[in-house]
C-alpha cells in the first residue's frame, strides 16, 4: 500500500492531466453524437409534421379514416347496383317485332305483333290484326317463352325475334367490354 501511495504522489499531475483529456475526448464525443442525434431529431420531426404542422400519425388516422368511409360507401354502391340489377331482370329487356299482311286480300304490311319480355322470357306479345274496315289488337301473356294461349306463327316469330336480339345484345356488350 505504501508503493501505490508513493507512486501516486509521484505522478499525480500526470495521472490529473491524463483524466482531464480523457474527460476532455469523452466531452468531444458527446458533442458530436449529440449533434448527430439533433439532426436526426430534425429529419424526424420534419417527417412526422406536413406543413401545416400535422403529424404523420394524425395523417395515417385521417387516412384510415376515410378509408372505412369509403369501403362503407362502396358496400351501400354494390347494394344499391344489386337492388337495380335484380329490378332490371324484371323489366322489358327484350323486344321483337314482325310485321305481316293478316288478311290476302289488303295490300300491305299493316298487322304486326310486338313481344315485350324481360330477362327470363316473361312478359307479353301484342298482336295488331289490320283489316279494310277494321283493326283488331290482343295481348297474350308470356312465361318463360311459352303462353298458355295458341301462338299464331307470327306471334312466335316475334318471341324468338325478341330473344335473338337480347343475345345479340348480350354479345354486342360482351365484344365492347373486352
Amino acid at each position: 500500500m505504501d508503493r501505490v501511495n508513493e507512486i501516486l504522489n509521484l505522478y499525480t499531475n500526470e495521472i490529473i492531466l491524463g483524466l482531464i483529456v480523457f474527460s476532455l475526448f469523452l466531452l468531444l464525443l458527446f458533442l458530436i453524437q449529440e449533434f448527430r442525434v439533433s439532426s436526426i431529431k430534425k429529419k424526424y420531426n420534419k417527417l412526422l409534421e406536413d406543413s401545416k404542422g400535422t403529424s404523420l400519425e394524425e395523417i395515417l388516422f385521417n387516412h384510415l379514416d376515410e378509408m372505412k368511409n369509403v369501403k362503407e360507401e362502396v358496400k351501400e354502391v354494390k347494394n344499391y347496383a344489386s337492388n337495380i340489377d335484380n329490378r332490371l331482370k324484371t323489366s322489358i329487356q327484350r323486344v321483337g317485332m314482325i310485321r305481316y299482311n293478316a288478311f290476302d286480300d289488303m295490300g300491305s304490311d299493316l298487322s304486326f305483333s310486338v313481344a315485350l319480355l324481360d330477362d327470363n322470357n316473361t312478359g307479353i306479345v301484342i298482336s295488331n290484326l289490320f283489316g279494310r274496315n277494321e283493326s283488331i289488337t290482343y295481348g297474350k301473356p308470356v312465361i318463360n317463352g311459352e303462353s298458355d294461349y295458341k301462338l299464331s306463327i307470327e306471334e312466335i316469330q316475334a318471341i324468338d325475334r325478341a330473344k335473338r336480339n337480347s343475345l345479340y345484345m348480350e354479345d354486342k356488350m360482351r365484344k365492347a367490354v373486352k
